[in-house]
């Protein structure tokens, strides 16, 4: 089984996943290919000790083919990655400082 530390990569800081936190008490993590709704709500669990996951959503972020403007031509991609966004009970949050 994986450590808590490499299923949970880094925390996803965007302007859509600050509104989440704020209305929905949804958290957006960056998180390990290999790793599912349950093994993240354990790291969760293992990482910050003092909340309750109400709820797991995992989604894989496409890579995006991206053009070459030295090589004309040539196609690289920017890396895809998993997301997972976890909900977490009523009262609770998490200090991402």
């Amino acid at each position: 089984m994986i450590n808590a530390e490499q299923i949970i990569i880094e925390p996803v800081v965007t302007e859509k996943a600050t509104m989440a936190t704020s209305t929905a008490n949804c958290y957006t993590f960056k998180v390990s290919d290999k790793a599912n709704k349950v093994s993240v709500a354990i790291a969760i669990k293992k990482v910050y000790p003092k909340v309750d996951v109400a709820s797991v959503r995992i989604l894989n972020v496409h890579a995006k083919a991206k053009r070459s403007r030295v090589r004309r031509g040539e196609f690289t991609t920017k890396g895809g990655y998993k997301k997972a966004l976890v909900t977490l009970k009523a009262g609770q949050t998490i200090d991402q400082a």
